[in-house]
């Protein structure tokens, strides 16, 4: 099977959502310098680059990352193209992922303008709650998108996040699927097994048969 990446690189001064920690990458070690080996100190926080948010993250008994299934991040899943003029991710984009789908990949037009810049980008495309209600009425365990967010909400209430971790879905962002074409794939993800992790950075990716 043919493996493609959808992570994000993890490097120093990455675009973050705005208000998390900065990523630093520092060398301790360095054979250039006469070390006997290469070493880095890394500073980030848990929803930098591709990451997996479980319910702890915005619900109070919620499982941490530790905790989490994780046969709910790994197995068959739809990516599916939204359209590019489009500014969310609306119900009418989840009534064309096949039935009985478990884990969906959203890629929008936030791919390509991840290929082109490394900048953060505050309008980001982002699920309405509508789709959010849509995708839990299809029992679906994992939804995943192209953005370091799942939702663009300026009042700060997070009804997307609420929704789906409430609802017993999984979240994966910061996803980049510019070079994935839309169709079914496996789906590899493993968050770092943070104790209590209210978050978690992970490295994903797809397996093709084609």
């Amino acid at each position: 099977m043919r493996s493609i990446d959808i992570s994000t690189p993890i490097f120093g001064g990455m675009a973050v959502f705005p208000g998390d920690s900065e990523v630093r990458v520092v060398p301790t070690h360095a054979l250039d310098r006469g070390d006997p080996y290469n070493l880095s100190a890394i500073a980030m926080g848990s929803h930098a680059g591709t990451h997996v948010d479980p319910p702890a993250h915005f619900l109070p008994e919620g499982a941490t990352a530790d905790a989490l299934d994780l046969t709910a991040l790994n197995g068959p899943c739809w990516v599916l193209g939204v359209d590019p003029a489009s500014s969310d991710v609306r119900a009418s984009d989840v009534a064309r992922v096949p039935e009985g789908t478990e884990r969906v990949l959203f890629r929008t037009s936030n791919s390509a303008r991840w290929s082109e810049s490394e900048a953060f980008f505050a309008d980001y495309v982002a699920l309405a709650p509508s789709a959010a209600d849509a995708l839990l009425a299809r029992s679906v365990r994992l939804v995943g998108i192209d953005a370091l967010s799942i939702e663009r909400d300026p009042t700060e209430r997070f009804p997307v996040h609420h929704a789906l971790l409430g609802g017993g879905a999984l979240i994966l962002e910061g996803l980049r699927l510019d070079h994935v074409p839309d169709g079914r794939y496996e789906l590899r993800c493993l968050p770092l097994r943070l104790a209590h992790g209210d978050g978690a950075p992970a490295r994903a990716i797809l397996l093709a048969t084609d």
